[in-house]
Parts: C-alpha cells; structure tokens; sequence
C-alpha cells in the first residue's frame, strides 16, 4: 500500500510538526514549500493522499487545488486543506476549490494522523 503523503506547507515548524507525527505512525512524508514545487512534485512523488496550506506565497492554495484537480493523474488522490482559515465561508470555499476535507491550524497533535488518516479509508 502506498504509505506516501505530500506536505504542500511553507511554515518550516508546521512542516516539521506534521512530517513528524506522520512519520511516527510510519508515514513516508515529501514536502514542498510552495505551490508550484508542490504540484511538480504531486506527479512525480505518486502520494496517496496530498496536506495542502491554504496561505502560500505567490500561489495559494486555491489555485494549487484546483491545478490538482484538473491533472487526471491525480484525479484519486485526496487532497486535504491544513488552514489557519476558520471564518465562515472558508471550509466551504476549500471545498469549492477541489479539497475533500479540511483540517483548522493549529493542528492537535492528539488527533491530528487520525484526522488525515479518514480521508484514506479503512486501509490506511
């Protein structure tokens, strides 16, 4: 089974926070500090389930989604917002740009794997 996550993030503590706790329930983790490097690295990397920061430098996460959506290589890969987003309005608008969930910042690290985890079924 593919066990293989990319971390689309431009915080660096962030980065290392997830990276860690996924790692540590032995998740292969793959970082890109920005949009463009992300999705470059959304073919080659073959992940099975994609973290992506809504607030990026010069190309944010929205359109990073909806790039990821329209490669029909991807097409089956989960894509899960990570934002410090929470007005309301926002879940919804990640939705809208092709996330199949969201996930606030800060993240708990308690429940965080888990939280990641259900967006890639009972197999994981």
């Amino acid at each position: 089974m593919n066990r293989r996550i990319l971390l689309i993030e431009d915080n660096e503590q962030n980065r290392y926070l997830a990276g860690f706790l996924l790692q540590a329930r032995g998740w292969e983790v793959v970082h890109a500090e920005d949009g463009p490097t992300g999705l470059s690295l959304a073919t080659e990397a073959d992940p099975a389930l994609i973290l992506l920061d809504i607030q990026l430098p010069g190309m944010d996460g929205y359109a990073v989604a909806r790039s990821l959506r329209a490669n029909a290589l991807l097409a089956g890969v989960p894509v899960v917002a990570v934002t410090s987003y929470a007005m309301p309005g926002d879940r919804e608008q990640c939705l809208a740009a092709g996330c199949d969930g969201y996930i606030e910042k800060p993240i708990d690290p308690d429940s965080f794997v888990f939280e990641v985890e259900r967006f890639l079924g009972a197999d994981s």
